[in-house]
């Protein structure tokens, strides 16, 4: 375990991608502990990938790219604007609540910070907002991609602890929702601090119909997609399918927006992200199979039991060794990794796979913008040219709604289980 625990964290200092730094530290392992066991080697790798539920993951990133391409994001934009753009700091709510909606179109932070922030960040600067708070909420706010369903994310951890995507995209819900809410009380706090402007933007009814009509399309598709699932009629891969079909019909043939030669940059896009992901997946299977062999989940498991530590000290314990590993690994091997360990010790203190799964997934959201990894921060410093330490500053009290949900997610069951339990 020396070997493999300590190879692994060098790679990973050195700056080796975790993909590489995995298997790296797995061979190693295998070379000087399990010298016998190396031909079966090939055999895990691809064993790791061969999931059903993993198709799901490129047809949702594919549905995630026609949508976005389809121009989707600004008409979200303009229909937020109609629901809360003429209150104080509207500009700031509104990038709020489009996140919200767009990260159940997407199911990636990623994608979220640079659809909306390069319209909304340029956008609030020019109106008299300081780039810094632009770029602060728009990252923050952006952490709900991977939460509200249906959710990448989501799909790695269901494959990981064998359990149900529908579930999972049920019991996120309320959480991604909840975020969104305190989110937007926290700006409009803020905008009534500052004297943030109001927007006086003034459309007819006429106007107003046509903007709801154009967005009202992409606002039901998370909808119709959970719901195929829910209600029984498709497998979460096949509502991934259906999703793609809905965004390839109403980008082609109601936005009009999607080109034919569009499809095979989209195609190209989706292989690379899921390509990205499955070998990360893939070398991850094969060092949670080495953890296994050595029992490392069972013997924390009854370390953990030993301990003369109240419940909730130790779901206070795995929430901050979470946030922890947020910050230094990307959410997919941080996901592998961690549920092994830590799932077993959860279900020892009562904590069902489904409520811990939104309780990981919720907690590694803010390490998307947290230095020194934090994507969703590099991508908002591309787009407006400031350090990401500026832009992580001016997150920061809007990421008090992560953690305010995390702690009520972790010790209030029923709000990552009562939709699953009534409708599943």
């Amino acid at each position: 375990m020396a070997i493999l625990l300590i190879s692994l964290v060098i790679l990973l200092v050195l700056g080796v991608p975790i993909a590489y730094s995995l298997g790296v530290s797995g061979f190693l392992y295998f070379i000087f502990e399990q010298p016998d066991l190396i031909s079966i080697l090939p055999q895990r790798f691809f064993a790791g990938m061969q999931s059903y539920s993993m198709i799901a993951l490129p047809l949702f990133c594919l549905m995630g790219a026609l949508m976005n391409k389809s121009g989707i994001t600004g008409r979200l934009i303009d229909f937020c604007m109609i629901i809360i753009g003429r209150l104080r700091g509207g500009l700031g709510m509104v990038n709020v609540f489009a996140s919200m909606i767009f990260g159940g179109i997407s199911g990636s932070s990623v994608s979220d910070t640079a659809s909306v922030g390069a319209i909304m960040i340029p956008e609030m600067n020019r109106k008299g907002y300081s780039l810094e708070y632009a770029s602060g909420i728009t990252v923050a706010s952006s952490t709900m991609g991977m939460i509200i369903p249906p959710s990448v994310p989501m799909i790695i951890y269901a494959m990981a602890a064998e359990e149900s995507v529908g579930k999972l995209f049920l019991g996120s819900a309320i959480p991604g929702i909840m975020i969104g809410l305190i989110m937007l009380a926290i700006t409009f706090a803020i905008s009534y601090s500052k004297k943030h402007p109001r927007e006086e933007r003034t459309l007819n009814r006429r106007e107003k119909l046509i903007t709801i009509q154009r967005a009202v399309l992409a606002v039901i598709m998370p909808l119709f997609v959970i719901g195929s699932v829910v209600l029984g009629i498709a497998t979460a891969t096949e509502s991934a399918g259906i999703g793609v079909l809905y965004a390839f019909v109403i980008g082609t043939f109601v936005f009009k927006t999607l080109k034919p030669g569009d499809l095979p940059i989209l195609l190209k896009e989706s292989v690379i992200t899921s390509a990205k992901v499955m070998i990360i997946i893939a070398l991850s299977k094969l060092y949670i199979w080495i953890l296994a062999i050595e029992r490392v989940p069972e013997a924390l498991a009854m370390f953990v039991s030993g301990l003369e530590l109240p419940a909730f000290m130790i779901l206070i314990i795995i929430d901050l060794i979470i946030l922890l590993a947020g910050t230094f690994l990307d959410v997919s091997p941080a996901i592998l990794l961690l549920t092994p360990i830590f799932l077993p010790i959860a279900q020892l203190l009562g904590v069902h796979p489904v409520q811990f799964g939104v309780i990981l997934v919720s907690g590694l959201a803010v390490g998307l913008v947290t230095p020194p990894v934090g994507m969703c921060l590099n991508v908002a410093s591309s787009l407006s040219g400031l350090e990401i330490g500026t832009i992580f500053k001016s997150a920061l009290p809007f990421l008090m709604a992560n953690l305010v949900t995390l702690i009520a997610i972790t010790f209030i069951p029923q709000l990552t289980l009562w939709l699953p339990t009534l409708f599943m």
